[in-house]
Formats: structure tokens, sequence, C-alpha cells
């Protein structure tokens, strides 16, 4: 029986995380290094524009994890990067996330105006609610008056005052959290950024249904990732509207399946363990039960992501896997090296995941 959603192979969307945080997304002594820099991430932009990708997106991130590594001790500012890369590329989309607690909407509103123009209707905003208290604490901006169903309420009043905001002259609004008198925006972008989401829990899941043309998904395997896709897209057309679903995957790749498996392994003989588990208590986490997750297996707790392993065959074939598995209309990558992975990828396994276009 055919699946009730998927995309075809030829239109299935491919992006990259880009590293804007030191480390990259592999917490380990032995992994490669991603720096921090314009110049890293935009050669990995141009990389990725040039081998076919589809999409370039950079999170938001405000406070590192230390440990032996610094992961993430320093970071770039999304928005402002991804301007620039608007400058350095000219295909590919270019998405920058907005925290919607430290933005307010008529600023997010007139920065990806500003996006859009530069990147001549390339711009996609990604939208945070904001969930890990210690970034915002330092900055004296964490409400610890709003629970989760109360920040995505907050963020549901939010997106309504940046549409409109992006369509109306003049905008005034009570709402719970946010007022806004007689409040203008021009010009206004034609056509709107793209909005992307992402989280998985219900009220998540919910406000990317109504709001988002884009879906990030994670779950516990991938019947749970089927589901979830499945989930936000009826949510989505219960609204009259349509939503396009992602997931996130970490390339180790080598020559041999027994390679790339070798080097994998290399990578979780350097786990930073005080790294990882900073991060685990960032999302709220007691120590020892961070601790504890951590100790079970350090060698793949360094991925942030689900990995894949293997040969350039092997690789193709679980990310084909995993698309169409989970009926999923797009992937972001992870790789160690942004740049030799990245173009490894981008030569070896691209034209088997697009043979048309390999053949045009």
């Amino acid at each position: 029986m055919a699946a009730p959603y998927g995309t075809p192979a030829d239109a299935t969307e491919y992006g990259i995380f880009l590293p804007i945080g030191s480390g990259g997304w592999i917490v380990s002594e032995t992994a490669p290094h991603p720096e921090a820099t314009y110049e890293y991430n935009r050669e990995a932009a141009v990389l990725a524009e040039a081998h076919g990708f589809d999409f370039v997106m950079s999170m938001g991130k405000w406070r590192g994890y230390g440990g032996t590594t610094a992961h993430w001790e320093h970071t770039l500012e999304s928005m402002t990067m991804m301007a620039g890369l608007a400058e350095a590329t000219e295909r590919v989309k270019v998405w920058a996330t907005v925290h919607t607690n430290l933005f307010h909407p008529a600023l997010a509103a007139k920065m990806f105006t500003t996006l859009q123009e530069i990147s001549g209707g390339r711009a996609g905003m990604n939208i945070v609610v904001g969930a890990y208290a210690r970034e915002f604490e330092q900055m004296g901006l964490w409400r610890r008056d709003l629970d989760h169903a109360d920040r995505y309420r907050y963020t549901e009043e939010w997106a309504t005052a940046l549409r409109r905001l992006w369509t109306e002259d003049s905008v005034t609004m009570d709402g719970e959290f946010l007022q806004l008198d007689d409040c203008r925006s021009l010009p206004h972008p034609s056509p709107a950024p793209t909005l992307v989401g992402a989280g998985r829990s219900p009220a998540g899941l919910g406000f990317q249904a109504r709001h988002c043309d884009g879906s990030f998904l994670t779950a516990q395997d991938l019947p749970g990732l089927r589901e979830a896709s499945r989930r936000v897209k009826e949510g989505a057309e219960r609204q009259g509207r349509s939503i396009r679903t992602y997931s996130m995957l970490t390339v180790v790749m080598d020559e041999t399946d027994a390679a790339a498996q070798a080097r994998r392994a290399e990578f979780g003989r350097g786990a930073d363990v005080e790294a990882i588990v900073n991060m685990k208590r960032s999302w709220g986490l007691p120590l020892e039960k961070a601790l504890s997750l951590t100790a079970d297996c350090p060698a793949d707790e360094v991925f942030q992501t689900p990995f894949v392993t293997g040969s350039p065959e092997t690789v193709a074939e679980r990310v084909r896997e995993l698309v169409v598995e989970a009926e999923l209309d797009g992937l972001m990558l992870i790789f160690p090296d942004y740049h030799a992975d990245l173009r490894a990828f981008g030569e070896r396994v691209m034209p088997l995941l697009r043979p048309e276009k390999a053949l045009r």
C-alpha cells in the first residue's frame, strides 16, 4: 500500500546544519573541531550550494557547555551570519534562527524582511520558543513564571503578530503577552520568508502545524518519526494548509564501512564527558541523571543527533531508507568536517541520491 505521505527522491530536500558553535556537533576530543568563524561557515555554505544542497541553516546558541573541548563556548549570531551567507551564495536557501523570548516580533519582522531582500527571496526563519533556562537567565531574560504551555501560547501570539506585520500596513493588537499600537513594518517581504520549527511535544507539533512551512522532527525510532511526520501533516491539513517534514542526521563516512566504523569509534574514544553532562543538565536534567545517562554509552553520546556510518554507497542507502520509511520531505545533515566530509558527500553520495540530476 502506498504511504499516505512521502516525497519523490528527486524532490527530497537536503540541507546542512552549519557549525555556528565551536566544535560543531560532535562532542569529542578526537573529532574534527570546526571553529565558530564566518570564514569556516562561509566555505561550508558555498560548498553545499556547489554540490546541490537545497538549504543551509544555523542555530541560535547563547551559552556553551565547557569541558575539555570548550564545546560551543564560541558562537556566532545566527541572523547576521546568514545575512552574510546570503551575499556569499546565489541559490541555496538561507534559514536563520530566532528565539521568540529574545526578539520582539516587530524587530524580527523587519530583520527578516531585510534578509529576504538580501537573499533574493531565499530567507527562512527557524522559530525557537526557548527552552534552556541558563542561556537566558544569564541575561535576566528567563521568565520562571511561564511553563512549557505558556511559552507556546506566547509564541503563538508572537507568530500571529509576525504574520500580520508582514501583511498589514498597521497592526494593533492587545494580546495576553504582546501589545501593538498602530505598529508598522514596511515594506512587506515578498514572498514571505519560509517559517520552520522543531519540537516533538504535542504543543510543539500543534504550533508547527498552524504556523510553519517546515517541521524538524525527532523520535526514538523510525516508526516514531513516521508517526510524528504524519501527525504534523494531518494537523496542517486540518488548518487548510500544508507542511514539509525534515529530520537530522550526522554522517560519518569513509571509503569502506570498516573504515567509517573505525572513524566513529575514534570519535567515541575521545568523548568529552564533562561537556556532554553539562549539555544534558541544560535540558533540565539533574546532575545524577545526566551522569548516569552519559555513563551508559559515552561513545554514542558524542553525537547530538542520530548518525550513520559507512561507505558512500552505505550512507546513500541509509539516507534513502530514513527519508522513505519516515515519510520525510527532507533531511538536514551534519558532518564531522564541514569542508572535506561535505565535499566527499557531495561528490560521492549526492549523485546516488539524485541520479536524475546527476545525469543532466
